[in-house]
């Protein structure tokens, strides 16, 4: 077994039906960019009736049909925000938990200590974050998984990473292994995942590994080292 192989992230999606939520930050393999996705799935009317939307360098999930919301409280957040020179991803309300803690100085880790996974029995679906932190010309990056420590909910067992940035590199997190009753969760380390140099060559590889009828949502942005210009691909299955 290979522990220092580098993935084609299609290659670990294709044929799984349903890994959830998912969360790749990496560089692109010539260096000069660092890269960042998100996208969701889902398997209910309520999960599938969604859309992303971008707004002044955030990303939110919004309704595609409000009038056919049936509970908000964990579909609806701001995914992607930025504060000052960090850009957090998560895949809940925790990306607002995370951007308070670092205005108040306590940093990632320690403002997610503060947070649990998803009260959604019977999955108790794991909270995923992500971090990028850009310095003198490069960035370094942290993950976390908050997961149930038993099939109960009896406790949060707290799993943090953090990681140098390597050109090629990137590292993918995602809530679920597969589909299920209840749904598995993820499990180790973040897995290791080439990053394209081309934005829309990773755009379309992973939005066509995802399962086409569970997927819903795609956000992709690629922030140039050197210059600190963005480019950004945002996919909607309703739109």
């Amino acid at each position: 077994m290979d522990i220092y192989k580098i993935n084609d992230i299609a290659e670990l999606i294709e044929g799984n039906s349903y890994v959830g939520r998912g969360i790749v930050i990496g560089k692109t393999a010539d260096g000069t960019k660092a890269a960042a996705a998100y996208f969701i799935m889902g398997r209910s009317a309520n999960s599938r009736n969604r859309i992303f939307t971008e707004r002044g360098g955030a990303v939110y999930t919004e309704p595609f049909d409000a009038s056919k919301v049936e509970d908000p409280s964990l579909i609806i957040y701001a995914a992607i925000r930025e504060y000052e020179n960090n850009l957090i991803v998560t895949n809940g309300d925790q990306t607002d938990t995370i951007y308070d803690g670092m205005e108040s100085g306590i940093g990632f880790h320690k403002a997610l200590a503060t947070r649990e996974f998803e009260p959604d029995a019977p999955n108790l679906t794991p909270r995923i974050s992500g971090m990028l932190t850009f310095d003198e010309g490069d960035f370094t990056y942290s993950m976390s998984i908050l997961k149930s420590i038993d099939a109960e909910g009896a406790g949060c067992a707290r799993y943090g990473f953090d990681y140098p940035s390597k050109a090629g590199l990137g590292h993918f997190i995602h809530t679920y292994v597969c589909d299920g009753n209840p749904i598995p969760t993820f499990q180790g380390e973040p897995e290791r995942v080439a990053i394209d140099d081309d934005i829309d060559v990773f755009t379309d590889k992973l939005w066509n590994a995802l399962d086409s009828d569970n997927k819903i949502s795609l956000y992709v942005r690629y922030i140039d080292l050197k210059t600190g210009e963005t480019e950004n691909r945002l996919v909607n299955k309703n739109q």
